[in-house]
């Protein structure tokens, strides 16, 4: 898929690599920051107040880099996962999508197969969830979100391995460069 995108970028289709950032703390550091001196490193508190959590869903467009339609708030629920991934897909509501995913559940749910069902109008019956059909499993689900003939396709990394997911490398990137060192009063300072 990383070899593809910026052929299928060219061809109109976007591939983004997608997932979520948990569990990110509004921590408000006890003390303040003492500042580098000659023969000495900055110096930051170890000790803090946490302000709680939130969580962050995000997109990297592999072909251009970009972050797309970054999602915020304190849960990381199926629904929550839908709705951004739903959220994405009015950017281009016509387009060819493929999100590279991990393989947690909320990246193989029935509200997720309801929405690529709806939005790619496949009109055959789903099944019930845990029983029969399209709904029954996590691997029926899965199936067929990855259906290549679907407009809206999942492609699955390796179980343990979502490291090759590649938005993995900019949520790195935030924790080192931003969140590490910094102080939130509240989580909606954070956000």
């Amino acid at each position: 898929m990383y070899k593809q995108a910026l052929s299928l970028h060219k061809q109109g289709t976007h591939v983004l690599s997608t997932d979520e950032k948990t569990g990110i703390q509004a921590k408000q550091r006890a003390h303040p920051t003492l500042p580098m001196k000659p023969g000495r490193v900055e110096y930051q508190e170890f000790e803090y107040k946490r302000h709680g959590t939130c969580c962050l869903i995000a997109n990297f467009q592999v072909a251009t880099g970009h972050v797309m339609r970054p999602t915020l708030g304190k849960t990381c629920t199926e629904e929550d996962f839908k709705n951004h991934i739903e959220q994405t897909l009015s950017i281009d509501p016509e387009g060819d999508w493929i999100f590279i995913v991990d393989q947690l559940n909320t990246h193989q749910s029935e509200s997720l197969v309801g929405l690529v069902a709806d939005v790619c109008e496949i009109k055959q019956d789903l099944g019930v969830k845990g029983k029969s059909g399209i709904l029954k499993s996590m691997k029926t689900r899965a199936e067929f979100l990855q259906d290549r003939t679907h407009r809206i396709r999942f492609v699955y990394t390796p179980k343990h391995a979502s490291w090759l997911n590649q938005i993995e490398c900019w949520f790195s990137i935030l924790v080192r460069r931003l969140l590490k060192r910094a102080s939130f009063t509240s989580t909606q300072e954070l956000m």
